[in-house]
């Protein structure tokens, strides 16, 4: 059984409409990718060949056709033909800023998060510096303080002696 109410549900995620009730607004980012895409597309050997091959063939219609059937004559210095090229530059420039402007922030970005990221390096690498000297020194402690057989040896029979002398003390003290 359908629905019939446009209530809200549990079932469906809040603030999410259809497709139907969307909004056509433009998002600026949207905007942004395109003109980066069609400042990407001129720079392209493929955009200049194809506006070579357009430019070449309306100059030849125009020349070499029946005059009846030329729509931007070379008597009119090809007006239309300088127009629509004009046309093209106009929306081109601001297109191509836009999109370097956008690589601009970024490239900002990029270079914030590079500084960052040495930044963390740098000071990974002075801790670990230190570490590695604190585990020198403590090591070379250890060194000093390690006991040779030779030495244990002694030290020992030194003690062994204390030992046998004192009992004898004790019995001294007892008498």
């Amino acid at each position: 059984m359908a629905r019939t109410n446009r209530q809200p549900s549990l079932d469906a995620p809040r603030g999410r409409s259809g497709m139907l009730q969307r909004t056509s607004q433009p998002s600026r980012d949207r905007f942004g990718r395109f003109s980066e895409s069609f400042a990407r597309a001129m720079g392209t050997s493929g955009f200049l060949l194809g506006m070579t091959i357009f430019v070449l063939v309306w100059l030849s219609w125009n020349i070499w056709a029946p005059p009846p059937l030329q729509f931007d004559p070379a008597a009119t210095n090809f007006t239309l033909l300088t127009l629509i090229l004009s046309l093209q530059a106009s929306y081109a420039a601001p297109l191509i800023l836009l999109a370097q402007n956008r690589q601009d922030d970024r490239d900002r970005v990029q270079i914030e998060q590079d500084r960052q990221r040495a930044e963390r390096n740098l000071a990974d690498t002075e801790y670990l510096a230190r570490e590695v000297v604190a585990l020198r020194m403590a090591v070379n402690d250890f060194a000093a303080e390690t006991v040779t057989r030779d030495v244990l040896r002694t030290e020992l029979r030194t003690l062994l002696e204390k030992l046998d002398n004192e009992p004898a003390r004790e019995e001294d003290t007892a008498r």
